[in-house]
């Protein structure tokens, strides 16, 4: 049996029990798997059970349990954020266990362990029961790289955005070319769109929000990562 804590802090660590948010329609339960910190996220629907997950990062058995759990039967859709390793590591076998089908960005897509399901671009909306996450693509952590945004019934915003946005800046690019495009997505994609109580739910580590990162993008801009 895994054990879910409560209340929900947003600080996760490897081998630490998952945590579980309670928002307006839907629950969301962060887990942190494999030596790499990375956040698995299951979003299920209050009213209908329908789930989603988010990177099947690592440690395939314990995800498993995790949605037998939690949303037995009940998980819709798998989407895989971006190409990098520690992102899918548990992919082919979460799929395989659950049987749901998988989503991921056309420019990631052939770097996946199996082919997706379903591809999904900028603007792509993605029904699970009565949720719907909007697909943002953010260019320059990888080619396809997908935030995930969902607005809850009471139109608070939940902002998935895996290794694009962190607590104090951007995710790591290759060069001021690839930071420059990621840079100016997440500005005019994320922080330009949405409030300040938007609540990140990043791909490795603690959550934030777009209020308190929003007064340093000048010194993200000027630093170049």
């Amino acid at each position: 049996m895994i054990t879910i804590d409560l209340p929900y802090s947003g600080h996760v660590s490897p081998g630490s029990n998952p945590q579980q948010r309670d928002v307006p329609g839907a629950r969301i339960v962060k887990m942190s798997v494999g030596g790499m910190d990375n956040n698995c996220y299951l979003v299920q629907c209050a009213a209908t059970g329908a789930a989603l997950l988010i990177d099947a990062a690592n440690e395939p058995a314990r995800i498993e349990a995790l949605i037998t759990q939690e949303t037995p039967g009940q998980l819709a859709l798998i989407v895989t954020s971006h190409l990098h390793r520690d992102h899918w590591s548990a992919l082919k076998d979460i799929a395989a266990a659950t049987g749901a089908p998988t989503a991921a960005h056309p420019l990631d897509a052939d770097s996946l362990p199996i082919r997706p399901d379903r591809l999904l671009d900028d603007g792509d909306i993605i029904d699970i029961g009565d949720l719907a996450f909007e697909a943002i693509h953010l260019r320059g952590h990888t080619p396809g790289s997908l935030a995930l945004a969902l607005i809850d019934d009471a139109g608070g915003t939940h902002l998935f955005t895996a290794d694009s946005l962190f607590p104090g800046g951007v995710g790591k690019t290759a060069g001021p070319k690839e930071f420059a495009s990621l840079y100016a997505d997440v500005t005019q994609k994320i922080f330009d769109r949405y409030p300040d109580d938007a609540i990140v739910y990043p791909g490795h580590g603690d959550d934030t929000t777009l209020g308190t990162e929003r007064p340093h993008l000048a010194e993200w801009r000027e630093r170049g990562w």
